[in-house]
């Protein structure tokens, strides 16, 4: 190959590559991939639980997608900033395209709510009910839980010249009241329906779940939570008219903008700034389309909202409460449960219950959630525990509320292991758990770091010191995904563990980066954002257009959640001219477009959506036939690559090397089933069988040929 620094200076961008036609916007991309969510609610193929829970996520990631996209761009509205992005939008312009793309979105989900699954719902015996179509029986029922319960929580809030108009706090569901007085005067209030309660009141008691003889199963009947409370509002207002009640639901800016380099405590910024979220600016307000115009407009006044950040829709607001029906002990409407595998190496008579003795004998690969997250915790409780231990370093994003992992770390501070942890504050909407750990692990004297000014740490390792006859080793697990052992069960990730010597030196070059002063620039075996992952990925694309230009062999095979860097895009755009085989497995945002002729005719673009979320990163080289292949936590994102601390490890056992191209992107590539081809046009479309072709779920493969790990054979 030739020289980097030769073909960088012979690699110019064709100027034609710059044409803002050649990239598809960001946000729009991301509210395509909300409606590839929304067709799994609608696949009939699914279970209906969990065709339930997909439009519950539709509408979670709709209000993520508000709280923080939509509202960053409101605020560079109101800078005055009209810059634009590659695609040759305004953040105006990306506004408006926005708000029709969400409200199709928005309607289409809760048509299909209405339409589809409620009656589906109902067919099998779970009854979402209106309140005014209860039987007496049903009524008096609720209305005794009403006057017990919810009742005494419940607090109006009246607006007049002595009140002013209350916080609506976000994500809040309310009802919007008017009100007569004795006087003839028409007044506003408001109640907050309570989110310490389910949406779904149960009505009958003995709600449970299949009869245990396998016959049918037992109904279950529930009634709107705010529908029971506008039945009642009356209560709440004695001696004045209750002339009507609407709810409406408020979606509020949650992004949080730290100001690090006057912050003298991180830790207690955050903790600020999470308070001061609920107080964010509006982004958007739901009503239903029965609220008249005129209470519309009180609420658009007093939340300083814009008007077009109205959306009005039938049925009940806030498709996220959805999940809650996902807790109903319906098994028959959900996927069939299946237990996740144990490599070889960490099973039988070959393993015994030593895990530094099957690390240090081969690197093991494991694929989540087929493979069992459970050697992820063994690993760190044999650290914690093990006399010959005599350090512990970690990095720590997205751990959850529950989690083994940090009480191993805890474990390992009492056994007096020198334990480091960085803990990322600002992992968006996991702040308060992360901030909780935090001073947790600081109360049990772990060493606990938040961090470099101005960078998240998205990077997922452990390094493991062990000292081992007169010299120590260290033991390293990298991974693609968080140290949660709930989302490991959930998410398609890829864990590795080493003894690498060299991978090992690289990790203790970066925690000394992450924790002290380190300026380091060079890496043996890692790619490190923001230090050399662009330059190195840079390079090894540039390197398979030499091949190609040579051999007429050049084949790129990139796994991520996201593409979105514009050089990354166009060194694709450069490979697919030179005619190297590109195939792009991008689960989320695409802004590249693929198809196009002279541009991207060898590259296809596939998306995946199915049981689990698609959540590896892996980066394929064919390489003239010496592949290669890094794995781990970017994406090609500029906060990735330019604004976080990444890391891409290296797999270099051939037999890894095999199994991930043949056992994983080659079945992911083959799919039928799940998988949504990219069109020029920025569209998707599903792939289908053809003829004689084999019916291929990815997942589905996967978790049926679990485990097939190019391994050592128990003995």
């Amino acid at each position: 190959m030739a020289n980097l620094e030769d073909l960088l200076k012979d690699l110019k961008i064709d100027p034609a590559l710059e044409d803002p036609k050649l990239f598809i916007n960001r946000e729009l991309s991301q509210l395509e991939f909300f409606r590839r969510v929304l067709e799994e609610a609608q696949d009939l193929n699914n279970p209906l639980l969990e065709r339930i829970k997909f439009l519950s996520i539709v509408g979670s990631n709709l209000d993520e997608f508000f709280m923080v996209r939509v509202a960053g761009l409101k605020q560079q509205v109101s800078a005055g900033i009209i810059d634009t992005t590659p695609d040759g939008m305004t953040p105006a312009e990306q506004l408006a395209a926005i708000r029709r793309a969400a409200a199709k979105l928005t309607m289409d989900s809760r048509a299909y709510l209405q339409k589809q699954l409620m009656p589906e719902l109902d067919q099998a015996g779970i009854h979402i009910l209106d309140y005014a179509a209860l039987t007496d029986k049903q009524k008096a029922k609720v209305d005794e839980y009403f006057d017990q319960v919810v009742y005494p929580v419940l607090t109006p809030l009246a607006v007049d010249p002595g009140r002013p108009f209350p916080h609506i706090s976000n994500l809040s569901l309310n009802l919007a009241i008017m009100i007569r007085d004795r006087k003839g005067n028409e007044r506003f209030a408001r109640v907050k329906v309570p989110d310490t309660f389910s949406r779904f009141t149960p009505i009958k008691a003995s709600s449970g779940g299949t009869r245990k003889d396998g016959t049918a199963p037992y109904h279950h009947y529930f009634v709107w939570l705010e529908q029971i409370i506008a039945a009642h509002i009356g209560k709440l207002f004695p001696g004045v008219e209750v002339l009507e009640a609407h709810p409406f639901r408020v979606v509020r800016d949650a992004d949080i903008d730290i100001q690090e380099l006057e912050a003298m405590d991180l830790l207690e910024s955050m903790e600020e700034s999470v308070r001061q979220r609920r107080f964010g600016t509006v982004v958007k307000v739901t009503v239903n389309t029965a609220m008249p115009t005129h209470m519309r407009q009180i609420l658009i006044e007093n939340l300083e909202m814009d008007y077009h950040d109205l959306y009005a829709a039938d049925g009940p607001l806030g498709l996220s409460n959805l999940m809650g029906l996902y807790s109903i002990d319906r098994y028959d409407l959900k996927d069939a449960p299946f237990i996740p595998a144990l490599p070889a190496p960490l099973k039988g008579k070959t393993y015994n219950g030593d895990i530094f003795g099957a690390i240090r004998r081969q690197d093991i690969l494991l694929h989540h959630p087929y493979d069992s997250f459970k050697p992820v915790i063994d690993f760190l409780r044999a650290a914690a525990t093990d006399p010959d231990v005599l350090a512990i370093k970690q990095t720590l994003y997205r751990v959850g509320r529950n989690s083994p992992v940090v009480e191993a770390l805890l474990d390992a501070s009492e056994n007096n292991k020198q334990v480091a942890v960085l803990v990322e504050l600002k992992a968006r909407f996991d702040e308060e758990s992360n901030i909780g750990w935090a001073r947790r692990l600081e109360s049990e004297g772990v060493h606990v770091v938040y961090g470099l000014l101005g960078l998240k740490t998205h990077s997922k390792i452990a390094l493991v010191v062990r000292k081992e006859g007169d010299g120590i080793r260290r033991y390293v697990h990298l991974a693609t995904g968080n140290y949660n052992a709930v989302t490991a069960t959930l998410y398609t990730d890829i864990g590795f563990f080493t003894v690498d010597e060299e991978i090992g030196a690289d990790a203790t070059d970066l925690f000394n980066y992450l924790t002290g002063y380190s300026m380091k620039t060079d890496y043996r075996k890692l790619l490190v954002a923001p230090i050399n992952l662009r330059a190195r990925m840079t390079e090894l694309i540039l390197r398979e257009i030499d091949h190609q230009r040579k051999h007429k062999n050049g084949q790129l095979i990139f796994k991520m959640n996201s593409l979105v860097d514009k050089a990354m895009i166009q060194l694709l755009y450069e490979a697919s001219q030179a005619g190297v085989k590109v195939d792009l497995l991008v689960r989320g945002i695409c802004c590249l477009r693929p198809g196009l002729p002279g541009i991207s005719e060898n590259i296809r673009v596939i998306s995946i959506v199915g049981r689990f979320l698609e959540h590896s990163r892996v980066f394929y080289f064919h390489n003239n036939g010496s592949e290669e292949i890094f794995v781990g936590s970017a994406d090609l994102m500029p906060r990735n690559i330019d604004h976080r601390v990444e890391v891409l490890f290296p797999l270099e056992n051939p037999e890894l090397i095999r199994y991930v191209r043949d056992e994983i992107l080659a079945v992911y590539l083959a799919d039928n089933v799940k998988a949504r081809r990219l069109l020029p046009d920025g569209a998707y479309e599903r792939i289908k069988p053809k003829g004689d072709q084999p019916v291929i779920n990815s997942q589905a493969w996967l978790i049926s040929h679990r485990p097939r790990h190019p391994y050592i054979e128990d003995v």
